[in-house]
């Protein structure tokens, strides 16, 4: 079993900038790929960002160039640098896990965009 926790959402002008954070109940060394998702229209977690245990990453088209994901496997941490945010990028954004099969989330952290 792995328990996650998201943190570091908040709100922020257009333009701004946040880091998340998604901290793993225990080693994160064998666990396949970790991501950020957030809704979608019709879904209620579409991808954001992965990134495997060998450092491969995939983002979605609409935050590429702006969003870094990235761990750190001494901290079993994984992270999300938003910059240039923009409205759009306004959601509650849940951190997971694909571990032997199962996938594992945590309760989500909200981001707010705004003027």
């Amino acid at each position: 079993q792995v328990q996650l926790v998201e943190s570091g959402g908040g709100l922020v002008q257009p333009g701004g900038s946040l880091r998340l954070s998604c901290q793993a109940s225990r080693s994160i060394f064998d666990i396949l790929v970790m991501g950020w998702y957030r809704p979608a229209p019709g879904k209620p977690r579409d991808l954001v960002a992965a990134i495997t245990s060998g450092g491969r990453t995939n983002y979605a088209d609409s935050v590429k160039g702006r969003f870094t994901i990235s761990r750190d496997n001494a901290k079993n941490t994984v992270y999300l640098q938003m910059n240039s945010l923009k409205p759009e990028d306004t959601a509650v954004y849940y951190c997971n896990a694909e571990r032997d099969g199962y996938n594992y989330w945590g309760q989500g952290t909200q981001v707010a965009v705004s003027t």
